[in-house]
């Protein structure tokens, strides 16, 4: 998928943005392999290029998601007592929140932009992060290294950056595929429900316009099929990615020791 995006130029059959009259709704055929929607544009063109908003969204939203969520993790974790309540209690706030729902009156209240999507699906994904961080950090905390370096004088800064990080990144990974493909849902999500940016082209985009316009009722299941499949495999090979990586990377699951590592 992500080479389908990054290739896009080059491996669609024609302009996203171009329209002809005379192929309108058309079902796929050797012209159009998976048909045309209702104002002649080319159905797998659309897929191919909403491959790059799609997957750019979730990618970037991802980033801050991960972000914030690392870093009120590991300060919640390491530092404790109050700045622990305080910021446990903000995490619970957003985790019994209904993100979409949220999204969307967030979405209406700000505009609908790219930049405004990306970032108010990343402020509202970090949670999960957040608790996951900050269970590890309470774990390393206590581990015999930093012991060791806190009574070799090393500051609360360079045992972050130099034992508690580096040990819990690994379930960030993790936890990024997982949180690529929830953004990757609730982009389109967004879009479908008109509260997106329905202006660039999306998976999500052409879900909405094949709603719009009558097509899924009418039974041209050519328009909605192909983005729907793509959201689909797109969020379940995040998620099965991200599964993996956990495996591979949570020690608690492998049966190992959580100072294994260090």
């Amino acid at each position: 998928m992500v080479l389908m995006a990054i290739l896009a130029p080059y491996i669609s059959p024609y302009n996203p943005n171009q329209i002809d009259p005379n192929a309108i709704l058309q079902g796929p055929s050797f012209h159009h392999l998976l048909g045309t929607n209702e104002v002649g544009q080319d159905i797998l063109s659309l897929v191919i290029w909403g491959s790059r908003v799609s997957l750019l969204v979730g990618f970037l939203a991802t980033a801050v998601a991960i972000t914030v969520g690392t870093t009120i993790g590991v300060a919640a974790g390491y530092f404790g007592t109050a700045a622990d309540e305080v910021l446990m209690r903000l995490t619970d706030f957003f985790l019994v929140v209904p993100a979409v729902v949220l999204a969307i009156i967030v979405a209406a209240l700000l505009g609908n932009s790219l930049l405004n999507v990306v970032l108010i699906i990343g402020l509202l994904s970090w949670p999960p992060t957040a608790r996951i961080v900050r269970s590890s950090t309470l774990v390393y905390k206590h581990a015999p290294f930093v012991e060791a370096s806190k009574v070799a004088g090393a500051s609360s800064i360079h045992i972050l950056r130099t034992h508690i990080l580096p040990n819990v990144m690994p379930l960030v990974y993790a936890n990024t595929a997982l949180t690529i493909a929830n953004a990757i849902f609730t982009q389109s999500a967004l879009v479908f429900l008109g509260v997106g940016d329905i202006n660039n082209i999306s998976w999500g985009q052409t879900l909405h316009f094949a709603y719009s316009s009558g097509a899924i009722t009418a039974g041209d299941y050519w328009y909605a099929i192909p983005p729907g499949l793509m959201i689909v495999l797109a969020v379940l090979g995040f998620a099965l990615a991200g599964y993996s990586l956990d495996e591979a990377f949570n020690p608690r699951l492998k049966g190992g020791s959580v100072f294994g590592s260090a």
